[in-house]
């Protein structure tokens, strides 16, 4: 049989970081969605082209995006050490 041990590919922090970034997308999102008229002949540009929906949201999408991808880069922590991973096969 084999002595490998089964673990995840991420640490605690990697996932973390990734699902922080979620958030911050989804939030993002959130934060662009809105805008509607109660009357469609109404055009009301102030509400549509609020600095929240043309600047901030944007900007979070993106950070949440970046963060995720740091997520992914980041090196886990594997606290046993690198010899003990190698299966040797004396």
């Amino acid at each position: 049989m084999s002595n490998r041990e089964e673990s995840f590919v991420f640490g605690k922090k990697n996932y973390i970081a990734i699902s922080v970034g979620f958030f911050l997308v989804l939030l993002g999102f959130i934060l662009m969605s809105g805008g509607k008229s109660d009357d469609p002949n109404i055009f009301n540009g102030d509400e549509v082209f609020s600095s929240t929906r043309i600047t901030l949201a944007p900007f979070t999408v993106l950070l949440g995006f970046v963060t995720v991808g740091i997520g992914i880069m980041l090196k886990p922590d594997n606290s046993k050490d690198e010899n003990n991973s190698i299966i040797s096969r004396d």
